[in-house]
């Protein structure tokens, strides 16, 4: 199985992100939070940045938008060329008419759930989305501390897409560290979101590695 580690450039130096990204370069996709202060109560990078990040990375970009409205933001993270563009399911009413707007524009289409949000609702709707997301911490800011009880509803998600046989990514965002890593993969997680423990190294590239060996040590 794949093992994706994609860095959270919230985490990074804002004034020197092209940089930033070239310190992950082995990493396998840049994720890009963009918040509207609406959705959450943070207000980060918006679609011109994220435009010219897109220019200048050397990986793809795994854009997750904690925004309202997707229904009309998300197609132009798409159409700008983000490889993958993560909504939330609580910010709309149309899911499934996002993940098609996203898919029909050249993205992966993924879907993400905060903490508090009952997995039960999207199982039926799996194969509209090319990953799902399970929030780990509350979305709105980095730094937050790793959330254990969100673990049962990933291993459900996680089972669910094995047992369709669908190729979805299941990612993991939020306090995501040495140690919490080896917890979401055990649970199912293949794509880990990584902030403050890959920019806060030394070398970032390294911790990119050493997370990546942690999860495979891990996984099932």
């Amino acid at each position: 199985m794949a093992l994706r580690i994609n860095p959270s450039i919230l985490a990074s130096d804002f004034a020197n992100l092209e940089a930033e990204l070239g310190r992950i370069a082995n990493a396998d996709l840049a994720h890009v939070d963009v918040m509207d202060y609406h959705f959450v109560p943070n207000l980060t990078l918006g679609l011109p940045v994220v435009e010219r990040l897109q220019q200048v990375s050397p990986i793809p970009l795994d854009v997750h938008l904690m925004i309202d409205d997707p229904e009309r933001w998300a197609p132009a993270y798409a159409e700008i060329g983000a490889y993958s563009v993560t909504f939330h399911a609580e910010a709309t009413l149309e899911p499934v008419k996002v993940a098609r707007s996203l898919r029909e524009r050249g993205a992966r289409a993924g879907l993400a759930l905060k903490p508090g949000t009952e997995v039960e609702p999207y199982l039926e709707l799996l194969p509209e989305f090319d990953m799902v997301l399970v929030m780990t911490v509350e979305p709105g800011f980095g730094g937050q501390s790793f959330m254990p009880g969100t673990m049962p509803k990933l291993t459900r998600l996680a089972d669910a897409v094995k047992a369709s046989g669908l190729d979805i990514w299941m990612q993991v965002d939020g306090g995501i560290n040495d140690d919490t890593i080896a917890v979401a993969a055990e649970a199912g997680a293949n794509t880990f979101v990584a902030g403050s423990s890959v920019f806060g190294a030394e070398s970032a590239a390294a911790q990119v590695d050493h997370l990546r060996a942690l999860a495979a040590r891990h996984s099932h």
